[in-house]
């Protein structure tokens, strides 16, 4: 029997300095974020926050920034915090997750493409089921070289080279059914 839990990434206070209150697509993720943990939480799914922390700046424990959106109100199971892009390998979540005897890990959080895909693939190269729930997943635009991805352009990009590789991509509603 498959043991799952969902790992709400990075949905942190700290991103208020990289522009989220001024990202058009907030409202959605934090409607659909919202509706995955309390869904998961109905089918008795353990919900883990995991919180990104650096030794300055909005990312710091001093900023007082490395707290949940206020949007989010559920009662995790486990809180870790990580210093690096993935969520497993140095915040103590891996060693916890095979205690628990967890299997199957559902990603949702901030950055689409950066912390969550990159957990992704890390619990995959680990042993883990993953399911990534990208409309629960928030990035920003990024630009390099002149030519700027928007966030359609890196939701599609993730989930092009997570899918049949690294995880199965769903949505929050197909997700939940899933786990009925």
């Amino acid at each position: 029997m498959s043991r799952t839990v969902l790992l709400v990434i990075d949905a942190q206070q700290s991103f208020y300095h990289r522009g989220y209150r001024e990202t058009p697509e907030a409202p959605a993720f934090e409607r659909s974020l919202a509706a995955l943990i309390a869904g998961c939480q109905t089918r008795n799914v353990p919900v883990v926050d995991v919180f990104h922390v650096n030794d300055s700046g909005p990312f710091s424990l001093a900023s007082g920034l490395v707290q949940r959106l206020p949007f989010l109100d559920h009662q995790p199971v486990k809180s870790v915090q990580k210093h690096v892009h993935n969520a497993l390998t140095e915040s103590g979540l891996e060693p916890w997750l095979r205690e628990q005897q967890i299997d199957h890990l559902i990603i949702s959080g901030i950055c689409t493409e950066q912390c969550c895909e990159t957990t992704a693939r890390v619990a995959s190269d680990s042993g883990f089921t993953v399911t990534f729930v990208t409309e629960a997943t928030l990035t920003f635009p990024i630009t390099h070289n002149g030519i700027t991805l928007s966030v359609a352009d890196l939701r599609h990009r993730t989930e092009s080279v997570l899918i049949n590789r690294f995880a199965s991509i769903r949505s929050v509603a197909d997700c939940l059914k899933e786990l009925s």
